[in-house]
């Protein structure tokens, strides 16, 4: 009997440990604060004055998450994955209403057909094209984003409602499809969203591409969708400055279209690219105006030693269609330097200058740095970073 007892308890033991590393759940997050000045911000009077504050994600939005995976067989994988970002400063949801705002899905990962996934996700433009762009990485981020992240290259809105596929690796080749379900009876293309994406890597070189689109049906604000794709709000968006007021993201226009395209090429301990992306806006809410908006970016990163990082960027923008707005041409040239500590840990100083040139009752004829609390007074803008980052 006690060989019995001794023979069984042993097999449990066994099993639960073969259990236990066939599944996995993953607790991880990043911090990220520092100090920014900017030379002009507008205040309380509408006057600009020069502003020193404490940011919570300066480079990289502040978050922690919880990803997990099961063991099925075959190659086959139950995944998940909740994400939430939040205000290093106050330690609040960077979303009021969101516990996971950042990503939430769950889904089933295959070794040889790729990633089916359910939930609040990321596009392709943040997948396939983000990372060529200084804005899409660490060595950028936030303020090195393009002039309003209209492209969304910085990750500033994710997709509810999504059905994701990614693709396993063809000889280089990924590819990617997203579609958002707007969630409304009798209203399938009021606020949903859908993007495709492709990338390929060969030795140095590394290409990717996305499409995205949102679509809209509301005329009023009573016809928006608020349980639809995109519902994100913020007031710093293109919509946002021309009404001034914060407008939901999905409600921008009845049809935004952004796509994109870059390359990277590495040569020895550098990394050279170029990002390209256009953004169609058709009907503007409550505007009923029409823009385009094109993006031109250049980039290098450079590794002086394993825990020196130096990187830089310079983005021409340009928008058409907005001649009661002076059809704004912005120039942005970001730089920063970093240092590591560790593998989990660095240090870093950063800095962007952006102008802009528009007609002189423009309302897009100020500066405006992304991730700053306020446009400037003027035409132009610099804000300097000294941050203190830390991955977990």
């Amino acid at each position: 009997m006690n060989k019995l007892l001794i023979t069984g308890a042993t097999t449990m033991l066994t099993l639960a440990g073969t259990a236990q590393a066939q599944s996995s759940v993953t607790l991880y997050g990043l911090i990220d604060a520092g100090i920014t000045y900017s030379n002009s911000q507008i205040n309380t009077t509408g006057s600009g004055h020069s502003n020193w504050e404490l940011k919570s994600g300066p480079v990289q939005y502040s978050r922690w998450g919880l990803r997990g995976a099961e063991d099925l067989g075959a190659g086959l994988k139950a995944i998940f994955n909740l994400e939430s970002g939040f205000n290093l400063n106050d330690g609040q949801y960077t979303s009021s209403n969101r516990i996971f705002n950042r990503q939430a899905y769950v889904g089933l990962s295959s070794r040889d057909y790729g990633v089916l996934t359910f939930g609040r996700q990321t596009d392709d433009m943040v997948d396939f094209v983000a990372p060529l762009s200084l804005t899409g990485t660490e060595y950028g981020g936030t303020h090195f984003a393009h002039p309003f992240d209209i492209d969304n290259l910085n990750d500033s809105f994710q997709i509810n409602n999504a059905v994701k596929y990614q693709s396993p690796d063809f000889a280089g080749f990924k590819l990617g499809a997203l579609y958002g379900f707007s969630n409304q009876a009798a209203g399938f293309s009021n606020n949903r969203a859908y993007s495709l994406g492709i990338s390929y890597l060969w030795g140095p070189l590394n290409f990717g591409a996305g499409f995205l689109q949102l679509n809209s049906d509301a005329a009023t604000p009573g016809q928006l969708n608020a349980n639809g794709a995109v519902t994100d709000t913020t007031g710093s968006s293109l919509l946002g400055v021309l009404t001034n007021q914060p407008v939901p993201l999905g409600a921008l226009s009845s049809r935004q279209q952004t796509w994109g395209a870059g390359v990277n090429y590495a040569f020895g301990p550098a990394v050279a690219g170029i990002v390209y992306t256009q953004t169609n806006l058709t009907q503007l809410f409550q505007t009923g105006l029409s823009t385009h908006v094109q993006n031109f970016e250049g980039n290098l990163r450079y590794a002086l030693t394993p825990a020196v990082e130096l990187s830089a960027a310079y983005t021409y923008s340009r928008a058409g269609g907005l001649a009661g707005a002076g059809n704004p041409h912005w120039n942005q040239v970001s730089a920063m330097a970093g240092y590591s500590f560790s593998r989990r840990t660095d240090v870093y100083v950063q800095g962007v200058w952006q102008g802009v040139s528009a007609g002189s009752n423009s309302p897009l004829g100020v500066a405006w740095i992304n991730g700053l609390t306020a446009p400037s007074s003027t035409s132009n803008q610099v804000e300097a970073t000294v941050g203190l980052r830390h991955r977990f």
